[in-house]
């Protein structure tokens, strides 16, 4: 039964993200970017990480998608802006990704219904559980990458404004 769940929400979230790639309408994208989001704290949740679930939802697709949504209305960009279609380079190159993604999905799925060669497992002794681990990991190892997440962001969103100004 968790396989056929797993199953369910990797799909959701492979179509899910496939189909943010592929829209034209900025808004639309956005809401598919958080379709994709949410079905990913479901994996957590079958991982056993509820916190990792419940920050995906409020951080992820709370705060971080209804910023990007702003940006998105703030620029308020109209159809001619975008101009003709010119990337048939990049349109190949996208599918052939695809196609990579679907054959990795495919091999995961496929691992994971009929098993691994390894023998080698981790048990539930040694997974780190709770928020205490992971705030540790957070804040020692990866502050830096951390921080320099908040500050990209941060970067985006002045940029943006700074182009809205300009255009008024």
């Amino acid at each position: 039964m968790e396989i056929l769940i797993f199953s369910i929400l990797a799909i959701v979230a492979v179509v899910c993200s496939i189909m943010v790639i592929c829209q034209k309408n900025p808004v639309a994208s956005a809401l598919f970017l958080i379709a994709t989001m949410v079905s990913l704290a479901m994996l957590f949740l079958l991982l056993n990480a509820p916190f990792l679930a419940v920050i995906q939802i409020i951080v992820y697709a709370g705060a971080i998608m209804v910023l990007f949504l702003f940006v998105i209305m703030l620029l308020n960009l109209r159809r001619d802006e975008f101009g003709p279609e010119k990337r048939r380079a990049q349109r190949f190159f996208g599918i052939l990704f695809v196609f990579l993604l679907l054959i990795g999905m495919v091999t995961v799925i496929e691992v994971g219904i009929f098993g691994s060669k390894s023998t080698e497992t981790v048990s539930e002794a040694t997974a780190p559980a709770g928020v205490e681990p992971l705030a540790q990991l957070l804040f020692t190892k990866y502050l830096f990458p951390f921080e320099l997440a908040s500050v990209l962001l941060l970067v985006a969103i002045v940029g943006a404004v700074v182009m809205a100004k300009r255009r008024l």
